[in-house]
């Protein structure tokens, strides 16, 4: 054992068990009041050269933004530096330091061209802003005005002779108004997008055989597909486009040959397509009748619409209990008799009779279980009867 560490008459502790103070720490109270003095002394010099420094930065001259040119901006096409100016009109003569740059980011990106925008400081007295431009992806149209909208929906003008200059090869959109709510036009966007991308997948380019698409019903892309001598009008709903497009080339040539005055052309269903004559004309006379749904190449059945048809499937649809709309009464009957009768010649006089006909023997079999579960009640009740009088007589 250590000497140190030895008690000498049994009383004495170990040396090292004394606790010392640390170096920076006095022992005496003199030492600790000049410590303290001397803390409170250079904090007051730091605030105090801290003060001086604000004022410097805030007060000098060689901050302060002196005229428009000390405005840069980068990723300017479309946008002017005449748009963006008028966003800094207040900073003109203001301290670099005092500017908003959030607010003035929040201002840009109000511009109809301005995606996102990025504003910083330039020291000593300069704004840098980079501006990332929406990009058009389609034409749309406003009345007799053409303009350009991008993928959120937002409308984007643009002078004809500066549109002509970058030619332009998109879609002329319908049914997208700038009075409506932004997500109500992202929607339709949303719908144009996915068409786009099918008809366009693996280089295929399809889309330019498009002239017009008329988004009015986001569920219901309608497009105007020019052929030789009339445009023709096609329902591609809101799916499958594809495939609606493929069975749509697949089968045009052969009803323009069959229905000369063929206007529109429904894609909607499987396995079914309806045909619309032009309005003020009738389906071919070498043509089958024109309410009939026939078998076409394919395994298809195409039901044929003109003027004379529209009364009978308004009629049909309404013994299905539903009230047809003015421009889609076709569909849900020759949907019907495509699935029940697909190669059969069902017109629809006698598809309605059918649907009549399932509706009453419906009616018939629950009047039937409404009889047997009545009867069956009346005989339970007559046999708890006698028992619960029993019960009363004793």
């Amino acid at each position: 054992m250590p000497p140190e560490a030895e008690d000498v008459d049994g009383d004495e502790r170990p040396r090292f068990d004394h606790p010392r103070n640390p170096w920076w720490r006095p022992v005496s109270t003199m030492g600790r009041l000049a410590l303290g003095l001397s803390s409170l002394i250079l904090l007051s010099g730091f605030a105090y050269g801290v003060h001086r420094c604000t004022l410097f930065f805030e007060r000098d001259a060689r901050f302060r933004i002196e005229g428009t040119g000390d405005i840069q901006a980068t990723g300017l096409a479309e946008v002017r530096r005449a748009d963006i100016l008028p966003v800094f009109g207040e900073d003109i003569g203001r301290n670099v330091f005092f500017v908003p740059l959030s607010l003035r980011r929040k201002q840009l990106e109000q511009i109809p061209w301005v995606e996102h925008a990025t504003v910083i400081r330039l020291l000593p007295d300069q704004i840098r802003v980079s501006i990332v431009e929406r990009r058009p992806v389609a034409f749309v149209r406003h009345g007799q005005q053409i303009g350009l909208v991008d993928t959120d929906g937002v409308l984007l003008n643009m002078p004809a002779a500066v549109m002509a200059q970058h030619h332009y090869s998109f879609p002329v959109l319908t049914g997208i108004d700038g009075r409506d709510p932004l997500p109500s036009r992202q929607a339709r966007m949303a719908v144009y997008e996915r068409l786009i991308g099918e008809l366009d997948a693996n280089g295929r380019h399809l889309s330019e055989q498009i002239s017009e698409i008329d988004l009015t019903d986001p569920e219901d892309a309608r497009v105007t597909m020019p052929e030789q001598g009339a445009d023709i009008l096609a329902h591609f709903g809101e799916d499958h486009f594809l495939e609606r497009y493929q069975r749509y080339k697949a089968h045009i040539a052969e009803w323009r040959q069959q229905y000369p005055h063929l206007a529109a052309v429904d894609l909607r269903y499987d396995q079914q397509v309806v045909l619309e004559m032009a309005p003020g004309t009738g389906a071919d006379q070498n043509a089958p009748s024109a309410s009939n749904a026939k078998p076409a190449a394919g395994g298809l059945v195409q039901a044929v619409k003109n003027e004379e048809t529209k009364n009978d499937i308004a009629k049909a649809d309404s013994v299905k209990g539903k009230t047809a709309p003015p421009v889609a009464a076709k569909t849900n009957v020759t949907k019907h008799a495509a699935v029940k009768n697909a190669k059969q010649h069902v017109s629809v006089s006698e598809l309605a009779a059918r649907m009549r006909a399932d509706r009453l023997k419906a009616k018939k079999r629950a009047a039937a279980k409404r009889a047997a579960l009545h009867q069956s009640r009346q005989k339970s009740a007559a046999n708890t009867r006698p028992a619960a009088v029993a019960g009363q007589g004793q």
